[in-house]
């Protein structure tokens, strides 16, 4: 199996250098950059399997460097680091397509148990046994991480390939907000009861060609995908 290469991008010298050892001995390749700037310049000249950006940094911030690494690639997980934890902070991470949040200080395990953790979502290794739906007038690929109606196709991010397949598997039932969330976020939290919200949202514009599919709120228990007959 190939190693994971990871890029790291860290202002904090000492830091950046510790995580990048750790990770280096955990059988993970990881290239360190200390600004955005540079953080964007390895992503143009190098392949990787994920990002990990501290959000306060000189040049470019991590925010600012998410977007523009989704605006090349959607699929990519993305896990910030950041000193904060105010929720608005943490919502503008996740529109601006983060996968994972953790805030410092944390333990070594603890990053490296949430990079394993996207990294198997990402992989898309809960449930293998379906990969292509039918929902109304698209085509949806699991494996592919694509949304197909006629000649357009919308790559999905991780989250919200891992969303759309919990919601089809119940279609037209309701996808318990709780379960969803401990499935593909891993805990129930306010902070990803309020990504989850922002990801719903996605995928009602990613959806929106077809009048006859629905996203609505179940009030209190979770979200039902909606497939009305023609």
């Amino acid at each position: 199996m190939d190693k994971i290469r990871a890029l790291l991008v860290e202002d904090d010298p000492n830091l950046g250098n510790l995580l990048k050892e750790y990770l280096t001995v955990k059988g993970i390749v990881t290239d360190l950059a200390q600004d955005g700037k540079s953080g964007l310049k390895k992503f143009h000249s190098n392949s990787y399997d994920i990002c990990i950006l501290d959000v306060m940094m000189p040049e470019m911030d991590g925010i600012t460097l998410a977007k523009e690494i989704r605006k090349e690639n959607q699929q990519i997980p993305i896990i910030f680091l950041t000193a904060k934890s105010m929720k608005d902070d943490k919502l503008e991470g996740f529109k601006a397509g983060a996968d994972d949040y953790i805030t410092k200080p944390f333990s070594m395990e603890e990053l490296l148990a949430r990079i394993n953790a996207v990294m198997r979502r990402a992989k898309g290794v809960y449930n293998e046994e379906q990969n292509e739906f039918k929902i109304g007038k698209y085509t949806f690929n699991y494996n592919e991480q694509t949304l197909k109606i006629g000649d357009k196709v919308s790559k999905l991010t991780s989250k919200e390939n891992e969303l759309l397949r919990l919601l089809v598997l119940n279609k037209n039932k309701v996808m318990d907000r709780n379960e969803a969330l401990i499935k593909i976020w891993g805990d129930d939290s306010y902070f990803n009861a309020r990504s989850m919200d922002v990801y719903i949202t996605k995928l009602r514009k990613h959806l929106k060609d077809d009048p006859n599919i629905e996203i609505i709120n179940i009030h209190g228990k979770g979200f039902k995908l909606l497939e009305k007959s023609n």
